[in-house]
């Protein structure tokens, strides 16, 4: 008989447990999950602009008085949030009067 060797089963072979192996796995498990949780929440608010290089302008609650705009040039991000307050230091002039229509359009007459 000529030497014929023996087809060892992968699966007999012993690996060595270690007990923290499952913790990283459920680590890389719960990384995942929080980055798609975060992508969703984005989506779901209709954030996508930020991700864009484009400037873009946000209007949140118009004509409310918790009313905030965000603009973005560039890399940066500004926030305003107007003030009913009249005796700050404004300089500005009003341009036009804006009217909103039944139907919710909205007409922009400059002066």
């Amino acid at each position: 008989m000529r030497g014929r060797s023996r087809r060892v089963s992968k699966f007999l072979h012993e690996e060595d447990t270690d007990p923290l192996s499952v913790i990283v796995n459920l680590f890389d498990v719960a990384m995942v999950f929080a980055v798609a949780l975060m992508v969703a929440m984005v989506m779901h608010l209709n954030m996508t602009e930020v991700f864009t290089k484009e400037d873009y302008t946000i209007v949140k609650n118009p004509g409310k008085e918790n009313m905030e705009i965000i603009t973005k040039e560039g890399n940066k991000i500004n926030k305003y949030t107007p003030s009913k307050d009249k005796s700050t230091n404004s300089q500005g002039k009003r341009v036009g009067i804006a009217y909103e229509l039944e139907n919710g359009e909205i007409i922009y007459v400059p002066e």
